[in-house]
């Protein structure tokens, strides 16, 4: 809890908060200092595996042959088949903070269910989404993510400081529980930026949803990987930006 000074309406009250905790994890890959991720402190492991899986280092949970964190002193050993590549450059994303990548993943055709997805799913997972971000509801100050069925149940949830580690997280709970993403449907609360939507390509999702915008890059790569892309979905409202013929508005 920290001590904090509020006024409201006139009157200064002193009183005790819970503050979001950024935790600070260095990941060590096959004896190899290859980042620090900056996250909030629960279940590391799926963003561990989230974060290798989209950088292309892992493709299956039969990948690892070691995956150990420590919370006490913030470092995450992990020991994959095959090994790194020699030479890693590291691009600053516009994720919260800052988000770091070794390559913006390519994306791939999307896999949209036939016959569509109905647009009662879309504002239903939302709705889970919301629902379910108590952390949030907490004290603030956090993101969240969810993946959806074509039917709108939610079937994985995360929450973290960045946008961007959300999805990771669950791409990586994806994987250990060898749960397939293809023709889903990802909720998040954040923007939708340029590593977000070619995350979401790389694991086959049909369908970004927001509370609010998406960039003009996030737009062109749904477009070109046939993702259906809608944003600023608040209350019975939504904008559809890529790929509409894909909802079901009746």
């Amino acid at each position: 809890m920290t001590e904090v000074l509020q006024y409201n309406d006139g009157k200064v009250l002193r009183g005790e908060i819970d503050v979001v905790r950024e935790f600070p994890l260095v990941l060590r890959v096959n004896d190899r200092e290859l980042v620090t991720l900056v996250a909030s402190p629960h279940d590391l492991r799926f963003l561990v595996a989230g974060f290798l899986r989209l950088q292309g280092f892992v493709a299956s949970a039969d990948d690892f042959l070691v995956l150990s964190v420590c919370n006490d002193y913030g470092i995450a050993n992990v020991r994959i088949k095959g090994e790194l590549p020699h030479e890693l450059k590291p691009v600053l994303t516009s994720g919260c903070g800052t988000g770091v990548t070794f390559s913006l993943p390519q994306g791939r055709q999307a896999s949209t269910p036939r016959g569509g997805i109905a647009v009662g799913a879309v504002f239903e997972l939302m709705r889970q989404l919301a629902q379910t971000s108590d952390r949030y509801k907490s004290h603030g100050g956090l993101h969240s993510a969810a993946i959806g069925d074509v039917e709108g149940r939610l079937l994985l949830h995360a929450e973290d400081l960045g946008r961007h580690n959300t999805i990771d997280r669950l791409a990586g709970e994806a994987l250990l529980k060898r749960i397939s993403l293809e023709g889903t449907i990802l909720a998040t609360s954040g923007r939708v930026s340029t590593e977000m939507a070619a995350k979401a390509a790389q694991l086959g999702i049909a369908v970004v949803v927001s509370r609010t915008s998406p960039t003009d890059m996030a737009v062109r790569i749904c477009d070109e990987s046939s993702i259906t892309l809608i944003g600023y979905l608040r209350g019975a409202k939504l904008t559809a930006y890529t790929h509409s013929e894909y909802i079901l508005f009746s």
